[in-house]
């Protein structure tokens, strides 16, 4: 699957992700990710992010992610959502 716009999911409440997908130039998957438990969850918030990408078969992509303490179930949902978006 290839990601042709811009799309947007979550907010920045307390407990939730926000997450902004979009079109990357070159192959691979890029993760910018802000998050208040950096140093705790950090590289497991995004490897939940990775898995829910490639689950989609997605090779390029770029991915911002703004962390307010989200779980994983919340984190895959809002990246299901916006890569669905994207479509």
């Amino acid at each position: 699957m290839e990601v042709k716009r811009i799309a947007k999911s979550g907010t920045f409440e307390s407990n939730d992700i926000y997450i902004i997908v979009e079109p990357k130039g070159d192959e691979g998957i890029e993760i910018n990710l802000e998050s208040i438990v950096m140093k705790q969850f950090g590289e497991q918030i995004k490897k939940t992010i990775e898995d829910t990408v490639k689950s989609f078969k997605i090779k390029s992509i770029k991915i911002t992610a703004k962390d307010r303490g989200a779980l994983d179930y919340t984190i895959k949902s809002r990246v299901e959502t916006a890569i669905k978006r994207a479509l």
